[in-house]
């Protein structure tokens, strides 16, 4: 048997395709018993010197690729939203199988573009959608598939857990390591879709639809950056015993789904506390697994390009099969969403209070009428008859914790609120009130 495929796209990713299926064609012919060939290569400069080389028709034509009649499976590694939207369902139409790598495109439209792919018969797979070369989707997909997972817990951005790992390690400031990621090639000239959280939100849309079987939309997802993680905030997480790290969250409690991005800190005995650098790691709760863990590289040519051809691979044995088309969707149920002020958790929040009797004694009893108590409390002095407040709440609704440091903002003592970060130890917390 063999399989023609057409590649849209000869970028970083579609050169690293083009790569693993030159270098290891012996063993995933044998694995397939199929001949996998490339037959033409849609590129937009087809003049530029190129990494790879082969016996592909190279395009800048894209229907010459999506109307062929030879090809069954397309690739999509263009990135965006258009033309890479209209390419997939244009190929879905022409009756051809599609992979592709496009966080953005599947988290804002893999609704559509799944229902198409039904309605034709045929296979899309994204694999490579979220956690470069960790093999999540199909995990969650078949390997837990007997499971109802409870939480998904994620380090899916590889630029804010490097800027996150060097902050914390070498006592830098956020601006100086950003500019450092930079220059590594690790951030983007605008770094705002990783910083910001955006990049990790989209790939959470996608990972907890799947893991809950219920659709969860980008717009669903509650999102807060890295950009006001300080140096101090990285040491007085160390003198408590934990880290930060910006996380994806999904949980399926009783009350809803709930799904968010944002800093968290993380006690160090947590797994995801040890992943460091660029690497990402996905921790899955489920009722009949239990713990598991999904670590390796999260973006990259050869990375990604692994996670591609795991997907032209299983695609091959579904044709083979006589089984395309069996589990592109999964989101079979429609579950609420919980409202972010019943988000439940531990608040660390660091203040510059002015240096004087009962005013750790007002912040109490501030606290307290929000119905929140302290876990722990850090106090250190900075200046002249100032000082510099950590309060560690006992777990609470995020609407209770608004509504204190309300209060708080109004008390003529508090000079300024530093930060608020949400604690996170991977585990639902009892919802018990303090």
């Amino acid at each position: 048997m063999a399989i023609q495929i057409g590649i849209l796209g000869l970028g970083t990713v579609g050169t690293g395709v083009v790569r693993i299926l030159q270098q290891n064609a012996e063993d995933i012919q044998t694995r397939t018993h199929c001949d996998i060939h490339i037959k033409s290569i849609l590129d937009k400069d087809l003049h530029k010197e190129r990494e790879v080389k082969g016996d592909f028709f190279l395009t800048d034509q894209p229907d010459q690729i999506l109307q062929d009649p030879e090809i069954d499976i397309i690739v999509e590694v263009m990135g965006g939203i258009e033309p890479a939207r209209t390419f997939i369902l244009e190929a879905l139409r022409h009756g051809k199988h599609v992979v592709t790598a496009n966080k953005d495109l599947i988290a804002l439209h893999g609704h559509e573009l799944l229902d198409a792919a039904n309605l034709a018969g045929k296979d899309l797979y994204f694999e490579a959608s979220v956690g470069g070369g960790i093999p999540i989707i199909a995990a969650l997909k078949d390997s837990l598939a007997a499971n109802r997972i409870t939480d998904v817990l994620g380090i899916i951005n590889g630029t804010t857990n490097y800027i996150l790992t060097a902050m914390a390690e070498q006592g830098r400031e956020y601006s100086e390591v950003l500019a450092e990621a930079q220059q590594l090639g690790y951030a983007e000239a605008d770094p705002s879709a990783d910083v910001d959280g955006l990049d990790a939100a989209r790939k959470l849309a996608i990972l907890s639809s799947i893991a809950f079987n219920s659709r969860v939309a980008l717009k669903d997802v509650f999102v807060e950056g890295i950009s006001k993680i300080t140096r101090e905030d990285l040491a007085f997480a160390a003198e408590l015993g934990c880290t930060i790290k910006l996380l994806a969250i999904a949980k399926h409690q009783e009350e809803g789904i709930e799904v968010r991005v944002h800093p968290a800190i993380l006690p160090l005995s947590h797994p995801l506390a040890s992943v460091k650098g660029v690497y990402n790691a996905i921790y899955v709760v489920g009722d009949a697994v239990g713990e598991t863990m999904f670590y390796g590289r999260g973006a990259g040519s050869l990375p990604t390009g692994s996670a591609i051809i795991s997907d032209i691979m299983r695609i091959v044995r579904n044709i083979q099969s006589n089984s395309t088309s069996s589990i592109n969707c999964t989101c079979y149920l429609d579950l609420p969403l919980k409202a972010v002020s019943d988000f439940y958790t531990a608040f660390y929040i660091r203040l510059l209070v002015k240096d004087e009797p009962r005013v750790l004694a007002t912040l109490a009893l501030l606290f307290a009428e929000a119905n929140i108590s302290f876990a722990s409390i850090i106090q250190k002095p900075r200046g002249e008859h100032q000082a510099e407040i950590v309060l560690v709440t006992h777990p609470c609704r995020e609407g209770a914790l608004q509504e204190a440091l309300d209060s708080v903002k109004a008390y003529s003592k508090v000079l300024n609120i530093h930060n608020v970060i949400r604690f996170e130890n991977g585990q639902e917390e009892n919802h018990d009130s303090r």
